[in-house]
């Protein structure tokens, strides 16, 4: 079996829009049926995750001539195991984080370390 490092991203314009234009009652409710599929995802898919991962948050850039803030649309990650990256990535196909407008799910090979 092979690792797979999924990266799950948000546009930040649609962030910024469900924010502004979502009332504080709706966006609770909301981000509680969100938790509640997400869960539900996650125990249908125990078996191959070899880290559930986590929200990732504030970001800062580090350059050769600076190091700043940032925003991006990076948004959680998780690894999984599969026989195959297409197999990897049919794991994602009904992940509740699909039901957000422009989400995507990035599902990347993690290979071997090359030997020195």
């Amino acid at each position: 079996m092979k690792r797979y490092f999924a990266l799950f991203q948000i546009p930040q314009a649609v962030v910024d829009e469900w924010k502004k234009n979502t009332k504080p009652d709706d966006m609770k409710a909301s981000s509680k049926t969100m938790m509640h599929d997400w869960e539900k995802w996650m125990r249908a898919h125990e078996k191959v995750m070899v880290d559930k991962g986590a929200p990732l948050g504030k970001t800062k850039r580090v350059t050769a001539n600076k190091i700043s803030d940032i925003r991006n649309d990076l948004n959680w990650y998780s690894i999984v195991e599969a026989e195959s990256h297409d197999a990897a990535a049919k794991i994602f196909a009904d992940n509740p984080h699909l039901q957000i407008p422009q989400s995507s799910i990035e599902v990347m090979e993690i290979p071997p370390m090359p030997q020195m």
